[in-house]
């Protein structure tokens, strides 16, 4: 297996097939996945995944185009550290809901980073109706500050009438 990593990011419209496709592919070409995320986002299907096993981008980047063309996929590929094995479970999570309107992901994203809340998921939805959108956020995320501590720095939200729960996660391993 090569030392060399790489994350791939591809982007199309959602149809049965496209994992099969994708995965077959990598697989046919002596490919070893990482870790993934594939989800339809807005009638959108799009995957980031760590793949390694070829030493040079230009080349995993011919190797994939067929693939990639036959799908109607756009591709992105970055050189990445794997980092396998290293992972971190969230102590937070935050829920967020309220009319749907512009600067609520940078309000709310914003007040967690000044409380060095990092985020490690953070999945978004329009819900309600096209005339009386309903914006919902889910985040979770690792802080060394209190619960207390983020929900008061998430308050100016509350005040502009957007509905923010913060509660611990409570993660029992063995």
């Amino acid at each position: 297996m090569s030392d060399n990593w790489y994350m791939l990011t591809l982007i199309g419209e959602d149809k049965p097939g496209i994992v099969a496709a994708i995965t077959r592919s990598l697989f046919d070409l002596g490919l070893n996945l990482g870790e993934t995320s594939m989800l339809r986002l807005g009638g959108n299907f799009t995957i980031m995944m760590m793949v390694s096993g070829i030493h040079e981008e230009q080349a995993l980047r011919a190797q994939l185009r067929p693939v990639i063309e036959a799908q109607g996929m756009c591709l992105h590929i970055d050189p990445i550290r794997a980092q396998l094995h290293e992972h971190v479970l969230p102590n937070i999570q935050v829920t967020v809901s309220g009319a749907d309107r512009a600067g609520i992901v940078a309000q709310v994203t914003g007040a967690l980073a000044a409380c060095g809340f990092n985020i490690l998921d953070l999945e978004s939805d329009v819900a309600g109706s096209a005339d009386e959108p309903v914006y919902i956020m889910q985040i979770a995320g690792v802080a060394d500050v209190s619960v207390e501590s983020i929900e008061a720095a998430l308050d100016p939200l509350r005040r502009d009438g957007v509905d923010v729960n913060v509660s611990a996660i409570e993660t029992y391993i063995g």
